[in-house]
Parts: structure tokens; C-alpha cells; sequence
């Protein structure tokens, strides 16, 4: 699937292939909660780099943060490049260098319809607020931390990739 994106503002467009388009996954963390404040929907859309095109790249900024788990003595540098706008500071998409033949759009940032995933995985419910209300369906799946499947194997065991 084509996936056709922007920024708030119309500085950046991108278009990416996507073998793996259903955005069923949410993550809580507080990165993924703070730079993209789209409910948990921040990095769960695969794209093919090779596929890339991008307008307006020179309004692009990288922001690298930083995490520390409640196990960890002290706070570490993550290697995501997260994408935003520098002007309206939309986000647009994460690139990380353990998987350099893929980026991840926001979905945040997708105008392409995207299709609607028959089931959920809800992660990182560790770092969920107290106030967030994480929606229970038998269905679904829920893991404190990282699941074991990535966003391909989802794709393949539910038959949804787009060749």
C-alpha cells in the first residue's frame, strides 16, 4: 500500500510503500505519549525506506530521546530518530538504525485511508498513567513491556500483507 503523508502545516510530504499498513498497535510510553500525543498510536506502520520520497525535507528536525526505565540507574539516549516538522512540529516519522531497510510513519501523519485491524496489541501498559483507560477485549493482546511479535509477524499470522 502507497501510503501518502504530511505535516500539519504542508512544509513535508512523504510518500512510503508499506507491506504491513494496519495500525493495530498502541504503546503507552512516555515517549511515544509526549512527542506524538496521538493516544498511543505513535510508531506501529512499517515502510519500506527503499521507497521513500520526501518534499520539503529541509523542514525536517530529528529529536533523539532519552528513556530510563524504572530498572535502569540512570537515564540512556535512545537510537530512534523521531521526524517532526520544525515548523508546526507534527510528527512524521521514526527511523531506527537496527532496521535500516525500514522507517516508521506515524499514523498520526498518514492522509492514505488506512485499513482497520480486526484485533489490537496494547504495549509498554508499565509506563500507562493511572488516568488512561486501556480498552479490554478478548481479542486483543497486552504485554507490560515489548511483544514478542513484531509488526511483520502480526501482519503475516492475521494474512494482512500488502505485497
Amino acid at each position: 500500500m502507497l501510503l501518502e503523508c504530511s505535516c500539519h502545516c504542508g512544509a513535508v510530504k512523504y510518500k512510503v510503500r508499506s507491506y504491513h499498513p494496519y495500525p493495530f498497535m498502541q504503546c503507552y510510553c512516555e515517549i511515544c505519549r509526549k512527542t506524538s500525543g496521538s493516544g498511543g498510536y505513535g510508531i506501529n506502520l512499517a515502510g519500506d525506506i527503499r521507497t521513500l520520497e520526501v518534499e520539503g525535507e529541509e523542514n525536517i528536525t530529528i529529536y533523539r530521546a532519552k528513556f530510563q526505565n524504572p530498572e535502569d540507574p540512570e537515564p540512556q539516549q535512545s537510537n530512534l530518530e523521531r521526524r517532526f516538522c520544525k515548523h508546526c512540529g507534527s510528527c512524521l516519522w521514526v527511523y531506527s538504525p537496527d532496521y535500516p531497510e525500514l522507517m516508521h510513519p506515524f499514523a498520526s501523519a498518514v492522509d492514505t485511508e488506512l485499513p482497520k485491524p480486526p484485533q489490537h496489541t496494547y504495549m509498554m501498559l508499565d509506563f500507562a498513567p493511572s488516568w488512561v483507560e486501556i480498552p479490554e477485549n478478548s481479542s486483543d493482546r497486552y504485554h507490560q513491556r515489548y511483544p514478542e511479535e513484531s509488526l511483520a509477524e502480526w501482519h503475516e499470522r492475521m494474512g494482512l500483507v500488502d505485497n
